[in-house]
C-alpha cells in the first residue's frame, strides 16, 4: 500500500501468481523459500521474525535471505537437511568444521 502498487504490480515483481499473493496476505498459505528473498528486496526488510542470537537463528535467517531450502542450504554444508532443520531448531549444534564452514558462509554475506 505504501508504494502505492497494485497487486498485480506486486505480484509481478515478486514472480507469482496474485492468487498466491492474497493467500499470504490472507494468511492463508505462506511463500516458498525460494521467493523470500524477492519479498525482503520489496519490502525493505526482513518480515519474518528470527532470533539471530542462536546458530541456529542465524543459520535459518541465512537460508531465508537466500531462498535456500534446508536441503539447499545442507548441500552446500554437506550435511542432510534434517540436519539444518535440528541446527535451527537448536536441537543440535554443527561440528566445530561445520561451524568454520558457516561462519565463512554466513560472514561473508
Amino acid at each position: 500500500m505504501d508504494k502505492k502498487l497494485m497487486q498485480k504490480e506486486v505480484a509481478k515483481l515478486i514472480g507469482v501468481s496474485e492468487d498466491s499473493l492474497t493467500g499470504w496476505e490472507n494468511g492463508r498459505s505462506e511463500p516458498q523459500i525460494q521467493f523470500v528473498p524477492y519479498i525482503i528486496e520489496f519490502l525493505g526488510y526482513m518480515p519474518i521474525e528470527v532470533d539471530v542470537s542462536t546458530v541456529g537463528g542465524r543459520i535459518k535467517e541465512y537460508r531465508m535471505r537466500h531462498g535456500l531450502s534446508h536441503k539447499k542450504m545442507g548441500k552446500l554444508l554437506g550435511v542432510d537437511a534434517s540436519t539444518v532443520g535440528t541446527w535451527e531448531n537448536n536441537s543440535s549444534r554443527p561440528q566445530e568444521r561445520t561451524q568454520k564452514l558457516l561462519i565463512k558462509i554466513i560472514d561473508r554475506d
